[in-house]
């Protein structure tokens, strides 16, 4: 089950009332001269001597007294917000502190989620003293403690291995929420499965009996409310099949059920934030395993939707699952739905790892999604469900192939191929989504990472909240 692997949120960050905290001076380079005018020569020589200029990302330590506070570098000190605090929360001594000046309310996230840290197989975890941060902003502490939690057990369902995280762990996770929040689960599996949803069961057939695929299905909410679906790619482990991977592809795909851990991290702040909805969360959970019953190249499935797809390539297994994922959610139609997929390497190539590849149908939801994305330091970028390239998903023989092989658009095909799973005139969003963090940036370490998630909560609460 999944398990936090740092300190509790909640600890980070404490109200204000008053308690005893060391001062946190917060400069930028523009104020930096009229601040040192106003401390001794001695305090000036040793910020001097710990090349203090007031530039992004730097602190200092400076005597005071009997006791000391200290001194971090911002890009703007009278805009404080994302992951201006991050770095410092990284770096300070452990203690408790508070911020001299300023608003911290935009800040908050990136102070809590800089302490992250997963240490579940180590042998020796961090003992490293945790930063307490006091503020004045009380209304802005819960929902930011929320969505650091959020963002971290993203993290942690990603960066755990897939034999500690196949289809069964993520059920464990989708059955912990529901007993959290009063939810209910239904899970498909074996020969319902097969007969029911046979894209998702073809796809996680060849997987050993303990990472057997599943449907995983989770309702919350009042029926009368609107309904929003929540859909996220299970793939707990991607071997590409058949068309098999080589190691050096194969070496991150721990990370390939990074749509999964979104849909439970949104589902979580949904029914934690009581919004006003009636809340289906989806998850198709398989291994894309090698074995003798392995589906292959040449396949014709019938989707739970009764199209047929010619599989082109059994590497590109995610939008299968997909597609059956997604014609479920539409049989009861929903208000909104939004799906979350490490879907293409394409969406890596024109974004790189930061961007996550959204899609919609409807310009107004596409508009409020990158708003609310640049609102949370969550940013996300639209590329196109162009109607010219729906040829590329065309097959000889079947109604649907599932990789073009001409390289052009990938993942522009690979979400066109989706909508054909998603009934008329629904609204919907799907975020092909990275999930992972190459090279540490402050408050955001290597590896397992959110990506698309605040901007979906954020759509979220201005519609429903």
């Amino acid at each position: 089950m999944y398990n936090n692997t740092m300190t509790d949120p909640a600890a980070l960050i404490q109200p204000d009332l008053g308690q005893t905290a060391i001062p946190l001076h917060i400069l930028d380079k523009s104020g930096l001269a009229d601040w040192l005018a106003g401390l001794s020569a001695g305090q000036q020589a040793v910020l001097a001597a710990q090349k203090f200029e007031g530039g992004a990302g730097e602190t200092a330590i400076v005597p005071d007294g009997a006791g000391w506070f200290a001194a971090g570098g911002v890009a703007d000190a009278a805009a404080l917000g994302g992951w201006c605090l991050a770095r410092l929360a990284e770096v300070l001594p452990g203690g408790t502190y508070r911020l001299v000046g300023g608003n911290d309310d935009r800040a908050l996230l990136g102070w809590t989620a800089a302490q992250y840290r997963f240490d579940r197989y180590r042998t020796a975890a961090s003992t490293a003293a945790p930063r307490v941060l006091l503020s004045k902003a009380e209304a802005a502490i819960a929902p930011a403690l929320a969505e650091a939690a959020a963002v971290n057990m993203v993290r942690d369902l990603v960066n755990t291995p897939a034999e500690d995280m196949g289809p069964a762990q993520l059920e464990a996770e989708a059955r912990m929420l529901a007993r959290q929040h009063h939810g209910v689960v239904h899970v498909i599996s074996g020969e319902a499965l097969e007969r029911d949803y046979p894209m998702i069961h073809a796809v996680g057939r060849a997987a050993a009996r303990s990472h057997a695929p599943r449907l995983i299905e989770l309702e919350w909410g009042d029926p009368d409310h609107p309904r929003i679906a929540v859909v996220g790619k299970g793939v707990c482990f991607d071997s590409g099949g058949l068309d098999i991977k080589p190691s050096s592809g194969m070496a991150l795909m721990k990370k390939d059920m990074g749509g999964a851990a979104h849909a439970l991290a949104l589902a979580g702040l949904i029914m934690a934030g009581g919004l006003k909805v009636r809340l289906h969360l989806l998850i198709p959970a398989v291994e894309n395993a090698i074995a003798g019953n392995a589906f292959r190249p040449g396949d014709i499935l019938r989707a739970r939707s009764g199209l047929s797809v010619e599989i082109t390539n059994t590497d590109a297994e995610g939008r299968l699952v997909l597609g059956d994922a997604l014609t479920r959610a539409c049989e009861t139609p929903p208000a909104l739905i939004l799906d979350f997929a490490t879907l293409t390497g394409a969406a890596r190539v024109a974004l790189g790892p930061d961007l996550p590849a959204l899609f919609t149908r409807c310009d107004a939801t596409a508009e409020a999604l990158l708003r609310a994305g640049l609102a949370s330091d969550d940013p996300c970028w639209r590329l196109p469900l162009h109607e010219a390239y729906r040829e590329y998903v065309k097959s000889d023989v079947a109604d649907l192939q599932n990789s073009p092989a001409n390289g052009f658009a990938g993942a522009s095909a690979a979400a066109l191929f989706l909508d054909r799973f998603v009934g008329d005139g629904i609204d919907w969003a799907h975020f092909d989504t990275f999930a992972w963090r190459p090279v540490a940036k402050p408050g955001r370490p290597k590896g397992g990472e959110a990506l698309g998630l605040r901007a979906a909560w954020g759509l979220l609460q201005e519609r429903f909240g």
